[in-house]
């Protein structure tokens, strides 16, 4: 899995994670709890009449994002969620082939201002991804440090369906884990940027979804953090040999995370 080595990010490669968006259903709030946990900066942006947009940054460096979820999407019974976006170099064709896989639209292909196209996608399995083409906005601006997306999960009743789409759309490989769990190592560009957990560890009443992770520089301080600020463990801090150490989080508006420091 992912071991840190904090870098600058000046571009994310086609296939490649480029950013995280927390759609929540209270941005001051969840504003407050990522920054103290996270150490990030908050900055807001005007996104509309009312609605402002919510950049994170770590040493004046893009990390992450957050927005209010709209009534509509709470009517329609979205939940507070962190969405992974992947670079691609062109969200119509993109959004198009997704399509031709099985998947489905969601949204756009759609221009965000002069930063660049985007599209929401949900696959055959029910998960649901967003793609974006830079133009001004090329994603995180750092890595390897704590609070910085290190890795995602995609956890689908159907693995091998959901597979089959991801490594046509993106041109993802599949690495079989070498341990015999089942688990498949997504590697783009060359490097490993997540995974597929077999499907007999998803619980079934969870919808498919992705999972971020978020390295840190201590699990089991983060995680306790996160609980005094309110936040609910669902898997307190775990060791996996010759991986690291994790733990899944919710946070207090119920969105989930986990965070990761690795063996290196």
């Amino acid at each position: 899995m992912y071991t840190a080595g904090m870098s600058d990010i000046d571009k994310h490669e086609p296939g490649t994670f480029c950013w995280i968006e927390l759609g929540t259903t209270d941005q001051a709030a969840a504003k407050q709890f990522y920054s103290s946990l996270f150490g990030w900066v908050a900055n807001d942006f005007p996104m509309g009449p009312t609605e402002k947009y919510t950049m994170f940054s770590i040493g004046g460096k893009n990390a992450a994002a957050a927005y209010q979820l709209g009534p509509g999407t709470q009517t329609e019974g979205v939940p507070p969620h962190w969405m992974p976006y992947v670079t691609v170099t062109s969200a119509d064709d993109t959004a198009k082939r997704a399509g031709e896989l099985g998947g489905k639209v969601m949204a756009g292909p759609m221009d965000v201002y002069d930063f660049g196209r985007m599209a929401v996608i949900e696959d055959p399995t029910g998960a649901v991804i967003s793609v974006w083409e830079p133009k001004q906005h090329n994603g995180t601006g750092i890595e390897g440090v704590h609070g910085t997306m290190c890795w995602a999960d995609l956890s689908v009743a159907d693995e091998q369906a959901a597979g089959k789409f991801y490594t046509q759309l993106f041109r993802w490989t599949l690495d079989a884990s070498r341990d015999g769990s089942g688990y498949m190592h997504i590697v783009a560009a060359g490097k490993g940027i997540g995974g597929i957990p077999p499907s007999k560890y998803k619980d079934p009443n969870v919808p498919p979804h992705w999972l971020t992770y978020f390295w840190v520089d201590d699990v089991d301080q983060t995680a306790a953090k996160a609980t005094e600020m309110g936040a609910r463990l669902l898997m307190p801090p775990t060791t996996m040999e010759g991986v690291g150490r994790m733990s899944f989080i919710q946070d207090p508006q119920g969105a989930v995370f986990a965070v990761f420091h690795g063996q290196v």
